[in-house]
């Protein structure tokens, strides 16, 4: 059960849980909501999509209906690239076909097709819709960084902990595909640009009265294939990415790069930093903390305890290619 939301600090309760939720908006008046919160693993989803439609789906509309009994309808939900599917061009601009071929970007494009229809009956709402390609990377004091639990299910993460010893080798899934290199190629974008997004998304809410449902691509509207993001990180780092090749992972786009120009436009915003920025703060986070926040060094520097201990993953894993963001089903309103 969700206990009374702390002056300035954080409930961490399940969005499924309505009564838990209901008790967090009683306790404090929340202007606007920014909804991260999902689970967001395409692999997973093929496997468990019930999961994935009861978390992601049914969790938002607890929140939805929450908001508009108190009365806040202001909304940035992260979406996903993943809505587009295996579109034949790029880049995807947000005109393009909506036909998401895994259950995790179905359960994005359900949620997206729920805030349209809650604008078209009450106009008093005000959403953003953010398309995320593939965030990665780190903050460049090397002290936030991302930590996942487990086997991690995106290319950075995964990449950073061969890097550092954590694992043996790097599988990537498919090297047959009509590719500069025959990987698949992705959009890529430093999380702290996507950070920045979320601002002028909330700036957007705010400052225009009009702006009904709209959905923007934060990316950088260049694609970079698996290995080249995996030799841009061997030179970031000096370490060698020793590479198995595997089959192709079920629900996986070929190619998938964003155009950026509606963002640019409307929210003033655009990706500053490059892939070679993206690979040098992700590796300047794992050199300082290559254990991730579990180790008692990061925890000294960083003050506080993430997610994660000394080594949660000592199994094998693969990867291939896909977005990277949200991690799990629980989350915190800001």
């Amino acid at each position: 059960m969700g206990a009374a939301f702390p002056a300035g600090g954080a409930a961490e309760i399940d969005l499924r849980d309505k009564e838990a939720l209901e008790n967090v908006f009683a306790s404090t008046r929340f202007d606007a909501v920014v909804h991260f919160a999902g689970l967001k693993a395409v692999g997973e989803s093929v496997q468990k999509p019930l999961l994935y439609y009861d978390n992601n789906v049914n969790g938002t509309v607890n929140l939805l209906e929450v908001m508009s009994a108190r009365g806040c309808k202001k909304l940035v939900f992260s979406s996903s690239a993943a809505v587009y599917g295996s579109p034949k061009n790029s880049p995807c601009t947000e005109e393009f076909p909506l036909t998401p071929n895994n259950p995790y970007g179905k359960t994005k494009l359900v949620v997206e097709d729920i805030c349209r229809d809650i604008y078209r009956t009450d106009p008093e709402w005000k959403i953003v819709l953010l398309r995320y390609f593939n965030p990665v990377g780190a903050h460049p004091s090397g002290y936030l960084g991302e930590d996942p639990c487990g086997i991690p299910n995106n290319l950075m993460p995964y990449v950073q902990q061969v890097a550092v010893g954590r694992r043996p080798a790097l599988t990537i899934l498919g090297n047959d595909y009509a590719t500069v290199d025959g990987t698949g190629v992705r959009d890529y974008i430093h999380v702290v640009d996507l950070a920045d997004g979320h601002i002028a998304a909330l700036q957007k809410l705010f400052e225009n009265s009009s702006i009904g449902c709209e959905a923007y691509n934060l990316g950088t509207g260049k694609g970079t294939s698996v290995l080249e993001i995996v030799h841009a990180f061997e030179k970031a780092s000096g370490k060698k990415i020793p590479l198995i090749i595997g089959p192709r992972r079920p629900g996986d786009a070929e190619i998938l790069f964003s155009s950026t120009a509606k963002a640019e436009r409307d929210l003033s915003w655009k990706a500053k930093y490059g892939i070679d920025e993206m690979c040098r703060d992700q590796w300047n986070w794992a050199s300082k903390n290559p254990n991730g926040y579990g180790a008692a060094d990061s925890i000294k520097q960083n003050g506080h305890r993430g997610y994660g201990s000394a080594d949660p993953c000592k199994q094998n894993g693969q990867y291939g290619s896909t977005e990277s963001a949200k991690q799990n089903g629980n989350g915190h309103l800001h």
